[in-house]
């Protein structure tokens, strides 16, 4: 990605170097994952711009679309610790957490409780169907997603980093499922739309994937190296107009404000909150770093805004009456710019 003299003296000549090794291993990154993933660069990008802003995401998408796989696959490259928990209705948070179950000891005829530790004891956990499983088992995570720990039978264990959850939604099907409380929605950083393959990917899935020959893939880092990478994404130097930007798009979002365009106030109820501002500058550090940049540019903000703004962006039956969805909101409001011309 070109960048000016001015941009590269902006971050430290250390970390001038750490960016260069990141944008390398990007691209190792996408040629491994390209094995066994095909198309879904986008998917690609913005998982991995979650899990380098220490954030979590939620990927909505119908059946066969290569979640799984994919979230296996980046874990296996970073060789991370890869956990998957299918969410059934009788699911129960223990299974998730781990529970103390009553062991033998050294000494004969003594017991004692000892924890086992559950499937959220990961690096990298996938919660499969998450809406399939009913609240209280839905906020077993909520702990470990914002604190990085979970609380046993009074005890707290910490969840070791780099941690991240990764949760799919079947957008189709909805009998049977709790839909998550928009407390937790906002602590996913991402809601990641994964689309149908367009025709040329599909039939080079159609092509390579149904053969005996399986691809092995790399590891190209290590765990301390994520965390090294997620330090650097934090120390990204972000210009004040920015800020600037990200402060009043979401600001816009909110139909009580007065600086809300006349369309918000007519088709939102509610808008994001603070949470968004984060995200979005968190989210713009990571994209920039991952592709070179030295510095974070306002269109590291656009490239970012959808997935932070979807989830936290609630319509009203006026917009759902017009078809309009909060996907599109967030697009016009990117499109339109800050409100005082600058797009």
């Amino acid at each position: 990605m070109p960048t000016t003299e001015s941009s590269v003296t902006s971050a430290r000549a250390e970390d001038v170097a750490a960016i260069d090794r990141l944008r390398a291993f990007y691209a190792d990154l996408r040629a491994e994952l390209g094995k066994v993933i095909i198309g879904q660069e986008q998917v690609i990008e913005l998982t991995t711009i979650a899990i380098l802003g220490r954030g979590h995401g939620l990927l909505m998408g119908v059946p066969g679309l290569a979640k799984t796989l994919l979230v296996r696959s980046i874990a296996e490259t970073m060789n991370l610790k890869f956990s998957r928990i299918q969410f059934t209705p009788d699911l129960m948070p223990g299974d998730i957490t781990g529970t103390d179950i009553l062991q033998e000891t050294a000494q004969p005829g003594r017991r004692a409780f000892e924890f086992v530790h559950g499937p959220v004891f990961a690096n990298i956990v996938l919660a499969d169907e998450i809406n399939r499983a009913p609240a209280k088992t839905q906020a077993a995570l909520l702990e470990a997603m914002q604190e990085h720990r979970v609380t046993v039978t009074g005890r707290t264990y910490d969840l070791h980093p780099p941690f991240f959850v990764l949760a799919t939604q079947n957008p189709i099907e909805q009998e049977g499922t709790y839909p998550l409380p928009e407390a937790q929605l906002d602590r996913f950083m991402f809601l990641i739309h994964v689309d149908y393959p367009g025709e040329a990917e599909e039939k080079r899935i159609a092509r390579e994937t149904t053969g005996a020959t399986i691809s092995q893939l790399r590891k190209l880092i290590t765990g301390p190296e994520v965390t090294a990478f997620q330090e650097l994404v934090r120390r990204m130097p972000v210009p004040d107009h920015v800020y600037d930007y990200a402060v009043g798009l979401v600001r816009r979002t909110r139909p009580a404000l007065e600086t809300a365009p006349a369309w918000i106030k007519s088709w939102v109820s509610w808008g994001a909150g603070p949470r968004a501002v984060q995200y979005l500058i968190i989210g713009a550090k990571a994209r920039a770093a991952l592709l070179g940049s030295y510095m974070v540019r306002q269109e590291d903000i656009e490239a970012v805004a959808e997935p932070v703004l979807t989830h936290r962006v609630l319509t009203n039956f006026h917009a759902e009456s017009e078809g309009m969805t909060s996907r599109e909101i967030v697009r016009r409001l990117v499109k339109e710019g800050n409100g005082n011309g600058q797009t």
